[in-house]
């Protein structure tokens, strides 16, 4: 939720367990009016990944980190979609869940139209050291990205890149 959020909206001086069920209200509200986008990835009944994206307007945070402004981007006419993040379940880490889970979000997006799509993977250096650290979500990698016919558009300081590529409807 925390990219969905607009900026200056945050949670301060909630509990862990306020802000958690704060987020879940908050995402059921935006899934109800069709303005939250994933695909979920399933072992049998058992849940074991998934990959949020969005029109760009349903992620106003990216808007405003200083990284992305740096790269004085033009505004696009196409519909311009976001790939904002994976979750793999531990057990099912390494084993191409995350490009599966690419894919059908690629897919998904196609079926609705197509448009630009960007990313943000973290760059070879920090690709290691980040999936030590998170256990939680993970933006992917630039070779992952590379391979679905993503380009480098540029550095989005140290640790993340940012990159785009076209689906046709």
């Amino acid at each position: 939720m925390y990219y969905q959020r607009p900026h200056g909206r945050t949670m301060k001086g909630l509990t862990s367990a306020e802000r958690s069920a704060k987020n879940k209200r908050d995402k059921k509200s935006l899934v109800e009016d069709g303005r939250s986008h994933g695909v979920l990835l399933y072992d049998g009944d058992n849940a074991i990944g998934w990959c949020a994206y969005g029109l760009k307007q349903e992620y106003p945070r990216i808007d405003n980190g200083r990284n992305y402004k740096r790269l004085s981007l033009k505004e696009d006419s196409e519909r311009l979609w976001r790939i904002a993040c994976f979750f793999v379940d531990r057990d099912y880490r390494k084993k191409g869940v995350a490009k599966i889970a690419l894919k059908a979000a690629l897919d998904s997006i196609k079926a609705k139209g197509g448009g630009v799509v960007e990313a943000y993977p973290v760059t070879h250096k920090s690709a290691r050291a980040w999936s030590k650290w998170s256990n939680w979500f993970w933006f992917g990698t630039e070779s992952m990205f590379k391979r679905e016919k993503f380009r480098l558009v540029g550095p989005m300081g140290p640790h993340h890149l940012l990159m785009r590529r076209t689906v046709q409807p």
